[in-house]
């Protein structure tokens, strides 16, 4: 009886990451939107930007279908996200804000990462970017749970130049490498960066 096609078709088809196919398009129409979301979010107040650009990234990953999540909270902290990718979960930490993000931030949302599930992952957006220095002193002695990603490369995401999923991928491919956690896409090697 439970495999009567009848039966079956009752159920909503798996869409995305869930059936294991994220989208490596978002289409023109989707970039266009996002891009102008971007733009608007940059003119709001401080406050109210932060939690606009959290959502901005929950709708850029929705729309490459890593069911991603909105933020949640956790005993004595918050988390900013989550999405799926090729098995793995990734917690998300999103700031908008001047300066650039140092050792301080990376270390505070690495031990948010850890202490999750063993295989949870961190993926860090800061529109600013990193400090250098934050970068070196995060990468030496430790291993990385994170990886980064900065303006530049959610910019590059919007123009259709490089997908998402394969940024998050190559991404991965050298922290594992390298334990860095940010290499630019401009980096990355990846066709059409």
């Amino acid at each position: 009886d439970l495999l009567d096609p009848a039966f079956l078709s009752t159920f909503a088809e798996p869409m995305g990451e869930a059936n294991g196919a994220p989208s490596q398009d978002l289409g023109a129409a989707k970039r266009q939107e996002l891009g102008a979301l971007l733009i608007q979010i940059s003119a709001l107040a401080p406050q109210i930007r932060g939690l606009r650009f959290e959502g901005f990234i929950k709708d850029l990953f929705a729309g490459f279908g890593l069911a991603s999540r909105e933020s949640f909270r956790v005993v004595g902290e918050q988390i900013d996200g989550s999405f799926k990718l090729q098995g793995h979960t990734y917690l998300v930490e999103a700031k908008w804000h001047g300066p650039k993000i140092g050792f301080a931030d990376l270390m505070t949302f690495s031990g948010k990462v850890s202490g999750k599930a063993a295989w949870s992952r961190g993926l860090f957006v800061s529109y600013s970017g990193f400090t250098d220095e934050g970068l070196e002193a995060f990468a030496r002695g430790r291993q990385t749970n994170l990886i980064c990603m900065d303006a530049l490369d959610l910019h590059q995401v919007l123009s259709g130049t490089v997908t998402l999923i394969d940024v998050l991928d190559e991404k991965a491919r050298r922290a594992a490498e390298t334990n860095r956690a940010f290499v630019p896409v401009r980096d990355l090697n990846l066709r059409g960066s």
